[in-house]
C-alpha cells in the first residue's frame, strides 16, 4: 500500500529536491508540500498523510511546534526530523514532541528513502551524528532501576532477541527477515514488549533498553 507524504520545507529548493527524490519511489502515493508549520496543519486536516518530512527551521511556528501539533491530530502518523540543527535541545524536544525519526540534511538521498520506508514499516531511527545525545541524555536520566535486564520486565528470550533489533533500527519486516518468523508474529512480540516496557512507542522501548541495558 502507497504511502502518503507531506514535505515540510521552507527552502524551495530543498523541497523540490526531496519531492523530485521521492516521485520515483514505488511505495510513494501522493506527495503534499508546505513551506511552513500552517500550512503544513491545514493540509494535514485536510488530506490522507501517512509521513511527515519535518524541516525544524520554519518561520513562525517551529518544526517542533508542528511536530507536536501534528502527533496530537493523529497519533499514527510517522514523523521524520530532516534539519541541519543538531543542539541537544532540539534533539531532545523533538523526540519528546513524538517524531520516530532524526536526520542530518546530509544524510544521502537514497538513505533517507530507506529511512522513510523503515519508519513507515514501524521502525525508530535517528541519526548517527546525534546517537551520542540520545544515550547522554538517557544515561543522566534518574528515572527508573539502572541495573535491570530483560528478565526484569519478564521478556521471554525471543522478545529480549527482537528488542535488540529494534534498538538497533530494524523495521518489523527487516526483524521478521532476520529471525525468519512471520510478519505478524513479529508484530505481536513488538506489541507485548510495548506493554511490558510499560511505553507507548518503539522509540521509547529502544531508549529504555539503551538506557538501561536491558539487552
Amino acid at each position: 500500500m502507497k504511502k502518503n507524504i507531506l514535505i515540510v520545507e521552507d527552502h524551495e529548493l530543498t523541497r523540490f529536491g526531496l519531492k523530485t527524490t521521492f516521485e520515483d519511489v514505488d511505495t510513494v502515493g501522493v506527495i503534499y508540500e508546505a513551506s511552513s508549520a500552517e500550512e503544513a496543519l491545514d493540509i494535514f486536516k485536510n488530506n490522507p498523510v501517512d509521513i511527515v518530512i519535518m524541516d525544524l527551521g520554519l518561520p513562525n511556528m517551529n518544526g517542533i511546534e508542528a511536530t507536536q501539533a501534528i502527533r496530537e491530530l493523529n497519533k499514527d502518523t510517522k514523523i521524520i526530523i530532516l534539519t541541519s540543527h543538531n543542539d541537544e535541545k532540539e534533539v531532545l524536544n523533538s523526540l519528546k514532541a513524538g517524531a520516530n525519526a532524526y536526520c542530518s540534511k546530509e544524510i544521502n538521498l537514497q538513505r533517507l528513502v530507506q529511512v522513510v520506508q523503515s519508519v513507515a514499516d514501524g521502525a525508530a531511527w535517528f541519526d548517527p551524528s546525534i546517537a551520542h545525545i540520545v544515550l547522554q541524555a538517557t544515561a543522566k536520566s534518574d528515572i527508573g532501576e539502572p541495573n535491570t535486564n530483560y528478565k526484569d520486565y519478564e521478556l521471554t528470550a525471543r522478545e529480549a532477541q527482537i528488542l535488540k533489533l529494534m534498538t538497533e533500527g530494524y523495521s518489523n519486516m527487516e526483524i521478521a527477515q532476520h529471525l525468519v518468523i512471520s510478519v505478524n508474529t513479529t508484530k505481536a512480540h513488538v506489541a507485548s514488549i510495548l506493554q511490558k516496557l510499560e511505553v507507548d512507542d518503539r522509540l521509547q522501548a529502544a531508549l529504555k533498553a539503551l538506557k538501561y541495558k536491558i539487552v
